[in-house]
């Protein structure tokens, strides 16, 4: 199978100042953080232009990122896992427990990475084998059609049906091509053909829990099961397009070699994982409470943290993962817990801290404008579909973000996450509408905003329940 040199994807060659350009295109502001990030990432394609022992030494350098709700920490993380083609897994430090608990235990995190790599990868090399997959499925198809088709041709013979020998020389071959150039100038795509789909069982382990599964050490159980009736087969008619989809699907799995993807998504994972732990600050405990209760509970978490971020091995069902070239990313509001309530060696192993600004109503506009998912675009795109336009004044666009930022101070300060609630507040009646309105303009005004959001952005008693 084809990989890249690196295993971190066609983006790793980018400088710092080319991926804070692309991060630029959906995240507002936060430039700290952003060439924080950028940094780390250029940092992996410098590791992998070390030559010899010396570059097995060079350690990640995790990244701590500050600030509260709605900042774009998250989205900050995410984006640039993108940007490497890197596996990427976002989860919770207040989900985990300390080993000897009930709950979910640390090593599922690189459980869960291992799965991540291992369908970005599967995805990828399918993605690629899906040219020769079609060819063949197409082949498989006119097999199929063939049969039923080839009398009604001008080639058949002139008394009527073909007879039970073998067709005239060349006659079988007219009438495939034939067929395939009505199959993909689209002409067939009304016919339905009979196509064997085989039985999928995987869902029935979902009733255990999913991860919970693979935390138990039942991992291979649940392969099995999910295994069992594999074999089997069932019928069903398709019409012509889902049946090439189907069958192109079937020679993919045909074409894939597991194990070198198991050993490419391991690879993948240990060289290029990428692990955003959110909430990290639920988990730190201030000197003065430590020893009490269940903040013994949260500083087990961080002991169990450790010898993870620090590298360490990793049995999955994929292979084994070291965890030592792993970038973690964690972030935290730390309102009333500091990076320094951390254990030392938590500490340590996070050496880049960055702090995200607060946002102010100027990026509240920016947000809701300029980036390329911005929510704007995002509302006309699906307004659009019923024949409606929406068109925003820049006033209009003000007064959101002025009501936005408004109903964070007077009520809880949920960062940008609050235009969501305002955006769907404001149009809430047009969407509903709009297919029986009719194809027209609505052009949406700062008093349009005043009328739909004023009375409650005032009313702090129903902003903390509507808006």
């Amino acid at each position: 199978m084809s990989a890249s040199k690196t295993g971190l994807g066609d983006s790793t060659d980018m400088s710092p100042s080319e991926i804070v350009k692309a991060l630029d295109k959906y995240i507002v502001g936060q430039n700290a953080a952003k060439r924080a990030v950028a940094v780390a990432l250029r940092n992996r394609w410098r590791r992998q232009q070390v030559q010899g022992d010396l570059r097995d030494e060079i350690s990640p350098k995790n990244i701590i990122m500050i600030g509260p709700t709605g900042v774009g920490k998250t989205e900050i993380a995410r984006r640039l896992a993108k940007l490497a083609r890197a596996p990427f897994l976002k989860v919770e430090a207040s989900k985990f427990t300390e080993v000897g608990y009930v709950g979910r235990d640390v090593d599922s995190i690189v459980r869960d990475l291992a799965e991540v790599s291992m369908k970005l990868v599967k995805d990828e090399e399918a993605e690629r084998l899906r040219p020769a997959a079609r060819k063949a499925a197409e082949e498989r198809l006119l097999d199929l059609l063939l049969p039923a088709k080839a009398s009604s041709f001008s080639d058949r013979p002139p008394g009527g049906k073909l007879p039970e020998s073998s067709p005239a020389p060349g006659t079988e071959n007219t009438t495939r091509e034939k067929l395939r150039g009505l199959l993909l100038a689209g002409k067939l795509d009304d016919r339905e053909v009979e196509v064997e789909i085989k039985e999928d069982n995987k869902g029935f382990m979902q009733i255990f829990g999913g991860s919970g599964v693979e935390e138990m050490g039942l991992g291979g159980l649940k392969d099995m099961i999910g295994n069992m009736g594999g074999g089997r087969s069932k019928h069903r008619k398709l019409k012509i397009p889902e049946a090439l989809e189907a069958l192109a699907g079937q020679e993919v799995e045909k074409l894939l070699d597991n194990d070198a993807i198991q050993r490419e998504a391991v690879r993948r994972a240990e060289q290029a994982g990428i692990v955003f732990l959110d909430e990290i600050d639920k988990i730190a405990v201030a000197s003065e409470k430590s020893g009490r209760g269940a903040d013994v509970s949260r500083e087990g978490v961080q002991r169990d943290l450790l010898p993870i971020v620090e590298g360490s091995t990793v049995t999955t069902k994929y292979g084994v993962v070291k965890t030592d070239h792993v970038l973690f990313v964690a972030a935290g509001a730390f309102h009333v817990a500091k990076p320094s309530d951390l254990i030392p060696e938590l500490q340590g192993r996070f050496p880049i801290r960055v702090e995200l600004e607060a946002l102010t109503d100027q990026d509240f506009v920016r947000i809701l404008t300029e980036p390329r998912n911005a929510l704007i675009k995002q509302y006309q795109a699906l307004l659009d579909t019923e024949g409606v336009s929406v068109e925003f004044d820049e006033s209009a666009i003000s007064e959101l973000a002025a009501t936005a930022a408004h109903v964070n101070t007077s009520t809880q300060n949920i960062g940008a996450r609050r235009l969501h609630t305002v955006m769907e507040r404001l149009l809430d009646d047009l969407l509903f509408s709009a297919p029986d309105i009719g194809a027209q303009t609505i052009k949406i005004t700062a008093q349009y905003v005043k009328e739909r959001l004023g009375a409650l952005a005032e009313d702090e008693e129903l902003s903390r329940f509507i808006l």
